[in-house]
């Protein structure tokens, strides 16, 4: 079992490193904002695919070695 606290200690790095991408980026290109008087729309399209790849990609790994 010490293979898996690898990958969740390394999952868990991965996820910081992305919060902290996010957080200091701010919204990427490809996200959509709406601004009206009384009204804000954000909808992080750039920012869901790039968490899916991500998500994908982990879980194909975590599949593939285990």
């Amino acid at each position: 079992m010490p293979e898996l606290g690898k990958v969740l200690i390394g999952l868990g790095l991965l996820l910081v490193l992305f919060g902290l991408v996010v957080s200091f980026v701010g919204k990427l290109p490809g996200d959509i904002v709406v601004k009206k008087e009384h009204f804000t729309f954000y909808f992080p399209l750039t920012t869901s695919i790039l968490l899916s790849i991500l998500l994908s990609l982990l879980f194909y790994l975590f599949n593939k070695f285990f």
